[in-house]
């Protein structure tokens, strides 16, 4: 049964701009609504792709999980097919990214991706993150910055989180299906400089047959100072979180009545994610060095197929990974004629174990394979940046990336090392029209990195048949023209034709503990992003996204990419007023997908819309938030692959397996500022 509580509950905003009057009594005055997507980047940017998102732009719109962060990217789409602790599935410029192979995220530029992980490459969890101390988010799309290098294909996202905070908070909020959320955050000054910390504490039983049963902890400390003349950053993350999954679910068994839309197949699915990092930076306005350390462990029951493979025990399985991550980054520019923009990375992955298992209501029965990795990569990159013309800017840069590894397999036949060396060219080019226009052209390499037990295997783990080992890393080639155009800062525009080929799509399926060929792809789409500030209380956002994607050649069923979104549209609306009322809603389209390639079968189109409001008076506010308005039961996810209940045949049956967008959800909090 869903219930919700009458409790009264906080959520966390960082308000700006409010005035203190004398005698220490609290009056509103003025509140600044300030959006990052107003920003005025004609003369800096150096493509239609990249901009800045912030202040209420993060601040006001409904989030119903962390990992919808990353939908501030315009185009960008953040669903889930699992329990709320686990990473997000994302997809943007026709790529079903899956947790993250062609997107990277940093966090105070540590990066987030995993490499050879445990349940999918690139896996990109932004959990630990507790939101009402993200700042700004900046993205960019394509590969055309040398700066950034593995998983940035598609596009990246840099987190910058508050290093002071404008006020201090206590925020208490509850919800429909036992959601309840307790944070905190406070600023103060320390040995001449800034001290931030919060914690966060989150459960959620959620609207599952199944109860989720989640918690999540996370905190946060930072101090910001300076010496001499260079400015000091260090800072503590913490995250802990398990949880009970709903994963997909087979359309067939919903629709013959043997469960509920909400119902589950396997009730023993879910997982438990910790993960601890500590970072330091120091530099100034010509430098920067980035050094951080993670521990990171991680652990996930699932089973897709049901009693495919193993008619007697099922095919419940277990994904672990525990590492170490070190790394030190170092970046800077010159201010010349001609400036130059330099840096370079080394990331060392200790992996002490990464495995699959077979397993039955949670107890492993046996190893599919157990590995130690050792994962060392090292980059450097340079840019020059020129102006022949005062209305012409152009930069060309090139990336070097030089990876490592060495692995020791449970499997002797599987271990081995390697090393691979890529170089990675970038040209752009802008070209300002008018003080309110400017023309962009863009060209690039990117890559992904494949995880490395893909490129030492020789044998299945589970048959013993041979098999082929994969590259390391994976290139891609990628071009724009885009226009940008902007009245001030009340509106802006841009509007984008791209195009990406990869090399391949060859990547190791955690799932089954070897690769999957999936060919070279080639992806042609448009972009249109706006923002309109209509009334000083009034703004508006809007994003559409088409692309076309193809197998550059017939796989031998078709040359459609399973999962390939064709389109996709956001439309937000912040209002805001002096006297502390706000109001925020949010409608997110994503099309349909082919699920096989020769698109015979596909994934349904879904339409979502959140809305929430509140009210600001004196120290207090008061949020309610509204999630899936109108409650619909469409598509969050779909997949189309073969799957076993009891009393169907032994090879299966092919079918949609999906999950449902969360019905409708009700959230109320309430927040103490000082």
């Amino acid at each position: 049964m869903r219930t919700i509580s009458v409790t009264l509950i906080v959520c966390a905003v960082a308000w700006s701009d409010i005035a203190l009057s004398h005698e220490g009594s609290t009056e509103l005055v003025e509140e600044l609504i300030v959006y990052g997507r107003a920003q005025e980047m004609i003369g800096t940017a150096n493509s239609a792709s990249e901009g800045i998102v912030a202040y209420d732009d993060i601040r006001l719109p409904p989030m119903l999980r962390v990992g919808e962060l990353a939908e501030a990217v315009p185009g960008m789409v953040a669903t889930q097919h699992s329990g709320t602790g686990k990473a997000n599935q994302y997809f943007l410029r026709g790529f079903n990214l899956d947790h993250g192979t062609d997107f990277s995220a940093f966090v105070d530029g540590v990066p987030v991706n995993m490499r050879t992980h445990g349940h999918g490459q690139g896996y990109l969890d932004l959990n630990f993150i507790i939101p009402e101390l993200v700042e700004r988010t900046t993205y960019k799309k394509g590969p055309y910055s040398a700066a950034i290098g593995d998983f940035s294909s598609a596009g990246s996202v840099q987190f910058d989180m508050y290093e002071s905070l404008d006020e201090s908070f206590f925020n208490m909020t509850a919800g429909l299906d036992d959601y309840y959320r307790a944070v905190a955050g406070a600023t103060g000054e320390f040995a001449g400089g800034t001290i931030t910390g919060a914690y966060d504490y989150t459960t959620y039983s959620g609207p599952w047959e199944l109860d989720e049963d989640l918690s999540q902890t996370r905190f946060y400390a930072s101090y910001a100072g300076s010496a001499g003349d260079l400015e000091t950053h260090f800072a503590l993350h913490g995250y802990s979180g398990t949880w009970n999954s709903t994963d997909q679910i087979p359309r067939r068994a919903v629709q013959s009545g043997l469960i509920d839309e909400l119902g589950f197949i396997d009730p023993d699915l879910g997982g438990r994610t910790d993960r601890y990092s500590l970072t330091g930076d120091i530099g100034n306005d010509q430098w920067r060095a980035t050094a951080y350390a993670v521990d990171y462990d991680f652990g996930l029951y699932s089973n897709f197929t049901y009693l495919l493979d193993d008619p007697v025990n099922g095919d419940q399985f277990e994904q672990i990974d525990d590492r170490r991550i070190y790394g030190l980054r170092l970046d800077g520019s010159t201010d010349t004629k001609i400036g130059i923009n330099w840096g370079g990375d080394i990331r060392y992955d200790d992996i002490r174990k990464v495995g699959l298992f077979k397993t039955t209501e949670r107890q492993r029965r046996e190893a599919v394979r157990t590995d130690s990795v050792d994962q060392l990569s090292a980059s450097a990159y340079a840019e020059l940046e020129f102006n022949p013309r005062s209305d012409l800017r152009t930069s060309v840069g090139v990336r070097a990336d030089y990876y490592d590894w060495d692995v020791s397999a449970l499997r002797a036949e599987n271990s081995g090392d390697g090393d691979d060396f890529l170089v990675s060219p970038t040209l752009n080019i802008a070209y300002k029209v008018s003080d309110s226009a400017e023309l962009y052209a863009n060209w690039g390499r990117g890559f992904h990195s494949n995880d490395v037990r893909g490129n030492t295997i020789t044998v299945d783990p589970v048959s013993g048949d041979p098999v082929d080992p994969v590259d390391a890393l994976v290139q891609s080639n990628g071009a724009e023209l885009g226009l940008r155009f902007e009245r001030e800062d009340r509106f802006n525009a841009t509007a984008t034709a791209f195009w990406l080929n990869l090399d391949s799509e060859l990547l190791f399926v955690g799932d089954a503990g070897t690769t999957e060929a999936l060919g070279a792809t080639t992806r042609v789409g448009v972009e249109l992003s706006t923002f309109y500030q209509a009334t000083d209380w009034l703004a508006i956002n809007f994003a559409y996204t088409y692309t076309d994607s193809e197998f550059d050649k017939d796989t031998g069923d078709g040359r459609e990419i399973p999962g390939a979104i064709e389109s996709s549209a956001t439309l937000g609306l912040n209002a805001a007023w002096d006297n502390g009322l706000f109001i925020s809603a949010r409608a997110r389209y994503l099309g349909e997908a082919p699920l096989i390639e020769d698109d015979s079968v596909r994934a349904p189109s879904s339409m979502l819309v959140n809305i929430g409001g509140g009210y600001r008076m004196g120290d207090f506010s008061f949020r309610l938030d509204v999630f899936n308005l109108f409650d619909s039961n469409d598509y969050d996810i779909a997949y189309y692959y073969a799957s076993r209940l009891p009393g169907e045949p032994v090879d299966g049956v092919e079918d949609i397996h999906y999950r449902p967008l969360e019905p409708l959800s009700v959230r109320t909090s309430v927040t103490y500022h000082w």
